[in-house]
Formats: structure tokens, C-alpha cells, sequence
């Protein structure tokens, strides 16, 4: 018998992002984590400043997700902020 399909969870991340905004974006993401295991979280950013704050806000949510045998896909993201993630180290981050 085969696992069922699991559908892709979608979120859309806003910004401005402030460093103080970043706690509660990671609880919040983890609790989608939480109630669907193993899911995908498409998350479209492309409202996203692209600063270090955002680069630290997707390294947070790899971090959940993969606490929670989980994945994160980003959707949209500009290359800018990839090319920062990249320069930062950061290249799995933002693996579109």
C-alpha cells in the first residue's frame, strides 16, 4: 500500500521583517510542521526585503523544517536575495 499524497502547505512571508518578528514566524511555521508531517512548505517571498534579516528568516524555517522531516521550497524569490544567501554561505537556504 502507498503513503498518500501529501499536499504542499503554502505560505507567504511579508516583509519588512525585523529580527524580533523572527521567533514567532519559526513557532509559527513549526506548529504547520507539526500538524502536517513530512508536508512541503511552499513559501512565496517575494515580498521580501532582501537583507540579512530575510536571509536569516529562511535559515530558520530550513532549521524547522528539517527538525520536522519537513521541507521548505521558496517560491518567487528574487535573485538578489538568493546571490545574498549565497554570499552569506547560505546557498541551501534559498534552493528553489
Amino acid at each position: 500500500m502507498s503513503k498518500p499524497e501529501m499536499r504542499p502547505v503554502a505560505v507567504t512571508i511579508r516583509g519588512p521583517l525585523q529580527r524580533t518578528d523572527l521567533p514567532g514566524l519559526y513557532k509559527r511555521v513549526c506548529a504547520l510542521f507539526t500538524a502536517n508531517p513530512g508536508a512541503t512548505l511552499v513559501c512565496d517571498v517575494t515580498e521580501v526585503a532582501i537583507d540579512a534579516v530575510a536571509v536569516e528568516a529562511l535559515a530558520r524555517l530550513q532549521l524547522g523544517a528539517r527538525r520536522h522531516r519537513c521541507a521548505v521550497r521558496l517560491l518567487s524569490a528574487p535573485r538578489e536575495l538568493i546571490e545574498l544567501a549565497s554570499f552569506m554561505g547560505l546557498e541551501d537556504v534559498v534552493a528553489a
